[in-house]
């Protein structure tokens, strides 16, 4: 780090943390304050920092990690030792597996080998974290601390972003600390291919019949896609991640059906695959291969996705939108493709056929909710069978706008992170779709949201039990338990805390009633049942 410091005053290091995380673009902090980590408080108003307070760590985390994918900011949170760390664990594995920049900071004890019986004590916290996030780190001086933030900071923006942790003893935030130093402005680029990898990608293009492409979450340059398929005149899917980055009405994309187990005889047909951006992940494509026979060529940030089981033969590491536009850029147009329009509209309504099949009468409120929702609605979702059907036919007509938690998979994602999502996106239009069941995890969120008068839609499907696991345990020849819980009259408890309800018994109702919502001064919860379709 640099000599020079701000000609800032001394103040105590939790206060300098604020005033630092200011200084580096940080404009909003979730968290809960305690004893342990008041003195990470200090600064927080005196620096302009806005602060969101959760009703539990675990809700501090999601309403990060919903900041951080509305705003592509990092999602900052401040927990205390030993609980609430563990508390904020969950999102943090989620934000982890997603690719999401958050970064906790906690407090921690000065000593725990030699001491025991403290307040929040735990064997090792930070060897607790680390499970759970890309690293984890304790700053036993201001100098680390100012090292640790600006290294976290540097690698959400130049590396695959995902979830950080840094513990700082009690002591070492109680003491006075010189300020840190001036940020510095010059950022590397991201990984550039080398003009030997484009080639070999044109070539083999070159070559192809029929190429197909799989656009991931680390896409985000649509119009760069879109010359890129016009010009090869290739198929393509999209991962759930993915959704947005191909035009709906792109006349050869197969949409975010890698999951579909016919998916893979479709892949198998093709001469070249080529995946940007994508991990391919169990999550991905519910198999353990794509499905592939061709050369497969993967693009990604991350070395780890590139040497994965898949075998990609071609293995380039590299900014994903920066490889798409330098491709679009050469010569890699094609007069003529194998693919066919018919045999794409096919596989779509074949599967679309399945979903129904397996979902009888989901799929029509999914399609009344998805003409009602209005554009740039940025929409949460957890995990419920409504939004495992959604994710499959509800095409999004840009990327970055459908959030869910994909990887670690935890239930009450959706309310938090919706509630983030509008803080990062003030005026805009965001809505949550979560299950009867998920709502009981992080609920009491729903206070924040009244308390910040956010406009809020959260869309409760409530089917009266766990479906998708009776569904799996039906499957297994398991006879279902342990699938149904007693609910509580769920507008009635909206309403106690302040928020809005709606019940509509029509799917002709809900365009009026998500309008309303939009337009409120407050969260509104919207109740739905399989009735609905009457």
């Amino acid at each position: 780090m640099a000599d020079t410091v701000h000609p800032q005053q001394t103040r105590p290091l939790g206060a300098q943390i604020s005033h630092m995380l200011k200084d580096r673009g940080i404009e909003v902090i979730f968290g809960i304050p305690g004893v342990h980590n008041q003195e990470m408080y200090r600064g927080i108003e005196e620096a302009g920092l806005t602060h969101i307070l959760a009703r539990h760590e675990q809700g501090a985390g999601f309403m990060a990690d919903g900041y951080a994918r509305a705003t592509g900011r990092p999602g900052v949170a401040y927990v205390i030792t030993g609980p609430g760390l563990c508390n904020i664990m969950t999102p943090m594995g989620q934000a982890y597996s997603d690719s999401v920049p958050m970064l906790v900071l906690s407090s921690c004890l000065d000593e725990v080998a030699a001491k025991r019986g403290q307040l929040h004590q735990m064997k090792d916290q930070r060897a607790a974290a680390e499970t759970v996030c890309d690293w984890s780190h304790e700053a036993r001086t201001a100098e680390a601390a100012y090292t640790l933030i600006d290294r976290a900071l540097s690698e959400f923006e130049l590396q695959r972003p995902r979830s950080k942790h840094i513990q700082v003893p009690i002591a070492a935030l109680e003491a006075e600390a010189q300020a840190f130093a001036p940020r510095t402005e010059a950022r590397q680029q991201p990984a550039l291919a080398r003009s030997g990898d484009i080639s070999q990608v044109q070539a083999l293009l070159s070559d192809a019949r029929r190429p197909l492409f799989v656009f991931g979450g680390g896409v985000g340059d649509t119009t760069a896609v879109a010359r890129l398929l016009k010009a090869t005149k290739a198929a393509s899917f999209t991962t759930y991640a993915g959704r947005g980055l191909v035009a709906p009405d792109a006349p050869l994309h197969l949409g975010s059906n890698l999951a579909r187990p016919g998916s893979a005889d479709v892949i198998a047909t093709a001469d070249l695959v080529i995946a940007i951006g994508t991990e391919l992940a169990e999550v991905d494509i519910w198999r353990v291969h794509l499905g592939h026979d061709a050369p497969l060529v993967r693009v990604d940030i991350d070395p780890e996705v590139l040497n994965d089981a898949q075998g990609a033969g071609v293995q380039i590491l590299c900014d994903a939108d920066a490889f798409i536009r330098d491709l679009a850029d050469l010569d890699v147009a094609k007069p003529h493709t194998d693919w066919t329009l018919q045999e794409v509209a096919s596989a779509r309504v074949r599967w679309r056929s399945e979903i129904e099949a397996e979902r009888p009468g989901l799929l029509t409120v999914v399609d009344a909710l998805h003409k009602a929702v209005p554009e740039e609605t940025m929409i949460y979702s957890d995990m419920t069978q409504f939004a495992y059907a959604a994710q499959e036919v509800w095409d999004m007509d840009r990327p970055g706008h459908w959030h869910h938690p994909y990887g670690f998979g935890t239930l009450g994602y959706a309310t938090p992170a919706a509630i983030g999502g509008a803080i990062g996106r003030p005026g805009m239009p965001t809505m949550a779709i979560i299950g009867d069941y998920g709502f009981h995890y992080t609920m009491q969120e729903l206070g924040v949201a009244v308390e910040l008068g956010l406009p809020l839609p959260i869309i409760l499907w409530d089917n009266g039990k766990l479906g998708e696991i009776e569904d799996s345990m039906t499957r297994a020849q398991i006879a279902p338990n342990a699938v149904v819980a007693q609910n509580p009259d769920f507008c009635k408890l909206a309403e106690a805390f302040g928020a809005l309800s709606a019940a509509p018994t029509s799917l002709q109702d809900l365009p009026d009633v998500l309008e309303q919502a939009l337009g409120a001064d407050r969260p509104t919860l919207i109740y739905l049942t399989p009735s609905i379709t009457g």
